[in-house]
């Protein structure tokens, strides 16, 4: 199946920032392609380890955060 590896990426970048702990590391329990492509990107430091977390970079913390919120977060019903 052919599928949209950006759209992959952002999702779990988002569901990292629902498994953080000490502040900037996430259980890194997702395939190790998509891992290597937010290594490569930036977003988290080398997930070549024996732990079994991957820790955040700032700006992957910040993005994680925010694509967190946007999908997964509950909508302000506006006021009439």
């Amino acid at each position: 199946m052919d599928y949209d590896e950006n759209k992959i990426e952002e999702v779990v970048l988002a569901l990292m920032y629902l498994t953080l702990h000490d502040e900037v590391r996430a259980w890194k329990g997702f395939d190790f392609r998509v891992l290597d492509r937010l290594y490569e990107k930036g977003f988290i430091l080398n997930p070549k380890s024996k732990a079994r977390s991957v820790v955040l970079t700032e700006e992957g913390l910040a993005r994680s955060q925010e694509l967190f919120e946007k999908r997964f977060g509950l909508r302000q019903s506006r006021a009439s």
